[in-house]
């Protein structure tokens, strides 16, 4: 993951105290969007093929979607040290980004295996 430029920060200093302005390289920014929205895609898929060899069904399938997703946000926090805000403008992005696109990859890769 790439990590937002902080030399413009010295720039954005003024004289009268006020807090720096950070800035992210938009790049950087959509580099680690594209991250997580593989990481996520590929864990859901995973996710859901384990959810049909195991035979889940119904509430418990679901459950075991966020359940991964719960260890996909852990993953992707510990691989940014826990300093998330050096990488992404806030935290949301982390742990809401791609939830929904991801439910349909597992739900379709729990249905194939399950009725084999």
């Amino acid at each position: 993951m790439a990590v937002h430029d902080d030399s413009s920060s010295q720039n954005n200093k003024s004289s009268d105290g006020l807090d720096e302005i950070s800035a992210f390289n938009v790049e950087n920014m959509q580099n680690n969007t594209r991250i997580i929205n593989y990481s996520r895609t590929f864990m859901s898929i995973i996710g859901g093929v384990i959810a049909g060899i195991l035979g889940f069904t119904g509430f418990t399938g679901f459950v075991l979607y966020f359940i991964v997703m719960a260890i996909t946000t852990a993953g992707l926090a510990a691989k940014t040290g826990f300093a998330v805000h050096s990488y992404f403008d806030s935290c949301n992005r982390i742990v809401f980004d791609n939830i929904l696109s991801g439910l349909l990859s597992f739900v379709l890769f729990w249905t194939y295996p399950y009725s084999l």
